[in-house]
C-alpha cells in the first residue's frame, strides 16, 4: 500500500485568522504586514486525520463539560510514548493540563518557594525567564555544556529544580543518553526536582534519538514531563497539554490545584479529541512533516553556506527552528533588524529575545518558497548592513 501524500508546499493564508505569527506581527517588530519566522507554529494544516476527527465531534453537536481521566485519552499518550519513544508510562501517572506553561507554573508553586533557584539552560527559551520571575524564583543561567557550572547552581542550597528543555529551545538540541544520565545523578546528589518539558520532543530528526526524562530519573527525586501534541501536530490553538509525574503526592497536589483552585478540571474536548486523533492515527503524517522540515533546514544550510562560509551553519538535531549565529559575519544586531524589518519587510526573532545576542531563530514549519523567501531576505540584509559599515 503507498504511503499517504501530504502537501505541505501548498499556502496557506492566515491572514485575517486572529493569527500571533501573521496578524499580530506588529505587537512584536513594531510594522504591520511583515512576512514572519516568529512564533514557533507552522504554517501547515495539521493532518487530516485530526482535523477528521475534530469535524467529527462538533457534527455531534453538544460540546458539554468532559473529562480527560479517561482510557481513549490516557491509552492514546501511553501507546504514543511506547511506539515513538521506546518508553513506558503508567496511565496513572499522567495529568492534564491547558498549557505547559501552567503545568510548569504549579511545579514551581509545588517545589519551590520565593527565592529560590531555578536551573535553566542558556540560551533559553523566552517564556521561561518570564515564568520564573512571575512566580519570585530566580532563574540560574547555565551555558549549553557547561557541566561545571551546572554542578555548582545545582549544588547551591536554594537550587530547588532544574527547568529542562528537551530536545532544546532555541538551539535544537537534542540531549544524548549520557547527558541526560549525567544530570539525573546530579540532580539526585544535591536533592534537585526535575521539570522538563518535552514539547519538541516528537521531531527528533535521525540519527538524533529523544529519550524522554522518565528513562533517566533518578530513584527518588522528584521529576515531571511537560508535554503536548501542539507543536509537533501544529494544534496550539486547541490549547491543551498533558503530563507525566513520577510520585503520586505530586499528582494529588497538582490535580487539587487543578480542580479546586483553578477550576479547569473540564479539558478542552477538542484538545481531547485533536490528542487522540493524533497519537492514533497520524504518525504518517508526523513522519512525512520530518522529512520536509529537514528539506527546510538543509536548504537555509545550502543557501547560507553559499553565501557566507565562514558561518559553516548545520541544522538543528531536532525541530523546525533554526538557530543562527551570526557573530562571524561582523554585524550588529540592531543594524540587521533595523535591515530585516523596513528594508526586506521581514520578521526573523532576534537571539536576544532569548538572552543570547548576536543569534537569529528563524522558524522553518512553511512551505519551501517561504523558507526561500526569508534566507534570501536574511542574506540580502547581512550584505547590506555589511557594506554600510
Amino acid at each position: 500500500m503507498p504511503a499517504p501524500f501530504y502537501d505541505f508546499d501548498a499556502p496557506v493564508d492566515r491572514h485575517g485568522t486572529w493569527c500571533t505569527q501573521w496578524d499580530y506581527v506588529e505587537d512584536r517588530f513594531g510594522v504591520p504586514d511583515l512576512l514572519p519566522f516568529t512564533i514557533s507554529d507552522m504554517d501547515f494544516e495539521t493532518a487530516p486525520e485530526v482535523l477528521s476527527a475534530l469535524r467529527g465531534r462538533l457534527d455531534h453537536g453538544v460540546l458539554g463539560y468532559s473529562r480527560w481521566r479517561q482510557d481513549d485519552f490516557l491509552s492514546a499518550v501511553v501507546d504514543w510514548y511506547g511506539t515513538r519513544h521506546a518508553a513506558e508510562v503508567r496511565p496513572e501517572s499522567i495529568v492534564y493540563g491547558p498549557s505547559v506553561i501552567y503545568q510548569i507554573s504549579q511545579l514551581l508553586r509545588l517545589w519551590s518557594r520565593p527565592g529560590d533557584g531555578v536551573v535553566v539552560h542558556t540560551p533559553t527559551y523566552d517564556a521561561f525567564p518570564k515564568t520564573i520571575a512571575a512566580h519570585e524564583r530566580r532563574l540560574l543561567g547555565c551555558g549549553l555544556g557547561d557541566w561545571q557550572e551546572l554542578e555548582r547552581l545545582l549544588a547551591l542550597p536554594t537550587t530547588s529544580i532544574l527547568l529542562l528543555c528537551s530536545p532544546h529551545n532555541p538551539t535544537g538540541h537534542v540531549w544524548t543518553e549520557a547527558e541526560l544520565d549525567r544530570m539525573a545523578e546530579l540532580c539526585a546528589r544535591y536533592g534537585v526536582a526535575v521539570i522538563s518539558d518535552e514539547i519538541h520532543s516528537d521531531l527528533a530528526h535521525p540519527p538524533y534519538v529523544h529519550r524522554p526524562w522518565s528513562l533517566h530519573s533518578a530513584e527518588g527525586n522528584r521529576w515531571a514531563i511537560v508535554t503536548s501534541a501542539s507543536k509537533s501536530f501544529n494544534i496550539p490553538a486547541l490549547t491543551g497539554s498533558y503530563g507525566i509525574f513520577g510520585d503520586s503526592a505530586t499528582r494529588d497536589a497538582y490535580l487539587r490545584r487543578l480542580k479546586e483552585a483553578d477550576g479547569l478540571s473540564s479539558p478542552a474536548v477538542l484538545s481531547l479529541v485533536g490528542h487522540i486523533a493524533a497519537y492514533r492515527e497520524g504518525a504518517p503524517w508526523l513522519d512525512a512533516l520530518g522529512t520536509y522540515v529537514r528539506g527546510n533546514l538543509q536548504l537555509i544550510a545550502d543557501r547560507l553556506t553559499e553565501a557566507f562560509p565562514t558561518l559553516n551553519w548545520t541544522p538543528p538535531q531536532a525541530g523546525y527552528l533554526a538557530w543562527i549565529d551570526v557573530r562571524p559575519l561582523g554585524v550588529s544586531d540592531e543594524a540587521l533588524q533595523r535591515e530585516l524589518i523596513e528594508t526586506q519587510k521581514t520578521a526573523i526573532m532576534p537571539g536576544t529575545s532569548y538572552g543570547s545576542p548576536g543569534h537569529l531563530r528563524l522558524n522553518a514549519g512553511c512551505p519551501r518558497t517561504k523558507t526561500d523567501r526569508g534566507i534570501t531576505a536574511l542574506i540580502e540584509a547581512v550584505r547590506a548592513v555589511q557594506r554600510a559599515r
